[in-house]
């Protein structure tokens, strides 16, 4: 089990891209702290996954220096230190460019952009005053790069989280810590389910760009993660890899399959 005894922070860790982390990196030996708004589905997941699984109730959308700081405290009570830190939690709201409102504009800022900042801060600090090193991953998007004019704060928040992933990257490694990010298409989330895939019309659009003809698991997300964290990627600083079925490289739409 690659990551044996290591004790991972993931955020938005109740379900979707954040609960297959949690499961892959329990699965693969690792102590996880399942943080999440949602009080009881995260206690319901953390309880499933029984020995080395703790949950953290959290709204990001309020995260401050010291609520970052608490959350990496408690992981360090219960399991000794902070090894991983998945900043995942990821909100969305659509709407047209010129009636976007300025408070969602604001919130989901805050939530995908600003918490991780601090939570990368927080769990920086720690690793360390630990002196051992770790992993720092950003949840980003091909949405960093390819722009949805119906989803402006999200699209901004992602390339952010880009850049913001490559001063970590720079500012940390002379701590043996790494940082990068995942930019993940579109994946088979509840949140991508009632938003950009919500309607057949949409699903076409979506798969006509998509390569492999499928949108993706969150546990393929998942493997990259474990990837990034493990001793296998040692040289890997910086980056934004995109599991994306093909979809950045493709500049043609593609037949889709009824």
């Amino acid at each position: 089990m690659k990551h044996a005894g290591k004790v991972v922070v993931i955020t938005g860790a109740a379900q979707g891209l954040g609960l297959a982390c949690a499961e892959r990196f329990h699965a693969d030996g690792a102590y996880v702290v399942l943080v999440d708004v949602k009080a009881d589905r995260g206690r319901e997941q953390a309880e499933r996954l029984g020995e080395r699984a703790i949950w953290l109730t959290a709204d990001l959308s309020e995260c401050t220096k010291d609520m970052a700081a608490g959350i990496v405290t408690r992981a360090t009570e219960a399991f000794g230190g902070v090894d991983v830190l998945i900043n995942n939690a990821g909100v969305i709201h659509l709407d047209d460019f010129i009636d976007f409102p300025e408070e969602a504009f604001d919130w989901v800022q805050r939530v995908n952009l600003k918490a991780p900042f601090l939570l990368g801060q927080a769990a920086a600090r720690a690793m360390i005053a630990q002196g051992r090193g770790g992993s720092i991953i950003n949840m980003s998007s091909i949405n960093a790069i390819l722009a949805i004019p119906n989803s402006v704060a999200y699209a901004v928040s992602k390339g952010g989280i880009k850049q913001l992933t490559a001063v970590m990257a720079v500012g940390l490694i002379p701590h043996n810590i790494r940082v990068n990010a995942i930019g993940p298409g579109t994946i088979l989330t509840d949140m991508v389910k009632s938003s950009v895939m919500a309607s057949e019309a949409q699903r076409q659009t979506i798969l006509s760009r998509t390569p492999s003809g499928r949108c993706g698991d969150p546990s393929e997300i998942a493997s990259v993660a474990s990837f990034l964290a493990s001793d296998d990627a040692s040289y890997i600083v910086g980056q934004t890899i995109y599991p994306d079925g093909g979809r950045l490289i493709l500049n043609y739409t593609v037949p889709v399959k009824d």
